[in-house]
């Protein structure tokens, strides 16, 4: 039986070495011996399994004393500078050598004992991720919202969200630790809450703008007008000019959605001229007059 020499197969000169310098050693000759790099060697092969299997003894402190009791005894003997392999089963990952002097009680606690290492990892657990619908003025004010999620074990629980004034479309909120439970005292996930803001028949957002619709009646849109439009958090002045169009915008500086800065979007009116559908008889002679008057036709614009 050959004695194996793990010092010499991780390059290592000598047995006093540290457990971060056996660490060091072994990534790097695994790195040069590794299989996937080196898919035609057969040796190679070997080599990277006799890497891990001294890897495996030296890097376990009980097996180190033990294998370097055995070292002492052989380092002062003569030893090719060839690298030199023992047998080893087929599909074994330890040779006859480690058989031998460790058995497959050595083999079953390092496996053991890597086992446990990993299960007193802690681990985090695992975030939840939900969804919440809210109006443009809770998104601009801030609001308080209550949702109710069901648990692992099948139980309702309620969660208060408070939204921040300001919050961007798609934003998430982020509650800490009320996710999924961690593992081997690891913290638990969190809780991540995607805000939708819905548009209603007020206001679309847009970006940091605000849309609304601006009616008008067909003489306000005629002669021009000054009119009282209301913003979301308070009516502003506007002059509309005479022969105003539908489809018309006008943009109001300062008056939108939040922009994240300090500062605001633009709130922007979309002009829509409103017939009157129900119109008195007094009303009705007036309009007969002034198609009698008018010499106006927009589809002549085109003509």
């Amino acid at each position: 039986m050959i004695f194996k020499d793990y010092y010499k197969i991780l390059e290592l000169s000598s047995n006093r070495v540290t457990p971060e310098e056996i660490k060091q050693a072994y990534r790097d000759q695994a790195k040069k011996y590794h299989p996937d790099i080196n898919t035609s060697s057969q040796i190679s092969e070997e080599r990277f399994k006799d890497i891990n299997e001294a890897y495996r003894v030296l890097s376990n402190q009980a097996s180190k004393r033990k294998y370097d009791r055995m070292w002492n005894t052989h380092v002062g003997r003569k030893q090719k500078n060839s690298y030199e392999e023992s047998k080893r089963g087929k599909d074994s990952i330890f040779s006859d050598f480690f058989q031998m002097f460790f058995g497959d009680s050595m083999h079953n606690e390092i496996v053991e004992e890597k086992r446990e290492k990993n299960k007193k990892v802690p681990t985090k657990g695992e975030n939840i991720e939900t969804e919440i619908n809210v109006s443009i003025p809770d998104a601009f004010y801030g609001a308080e919202k209550k949702i109710a999620l069901r648990t692992l074990s099948g139980k309702m629980k309620n969660f208060e969200v408070k939204i921040p004034a300001g919050i961007r479309n798609e934003e998430k909120i982020r509650l800490m630790g009320q996710g999924k439970p961690g593992e081997n005292g690891g913290k638990p996930g969190d809780l991540l809450i995607k805000i939708h803001i819905d548009n209603n028949q007020k206001y679309t957002l847009q970006g940091y703008d605000l849309y609304t619709n601006l009616l008008l009646t067909p003489w306000e849109a005629a002669l021009g007008t000054k009119v009282e439009l209301d913003s979301i958090d308070e009516k502003v002045s506007l002059y509309i000019p005479q022969g105003i169009e539908s489809g018309e915008k006008i943009r109001i500086e300062g008056k939108g959605y939040h922009d994240g800065k300090a500062g605001r979007g633009d709130l922007i009116a979309q002009v829509q001229i409103m017939v009157p559908k129900n119109m008195t008889q007094e009303e009705k002679k007036l309009f007969e007059q002034l198609q009698k008057v008018s010499h106006y036709d927009p589809r002549k614009i085109y003509g």
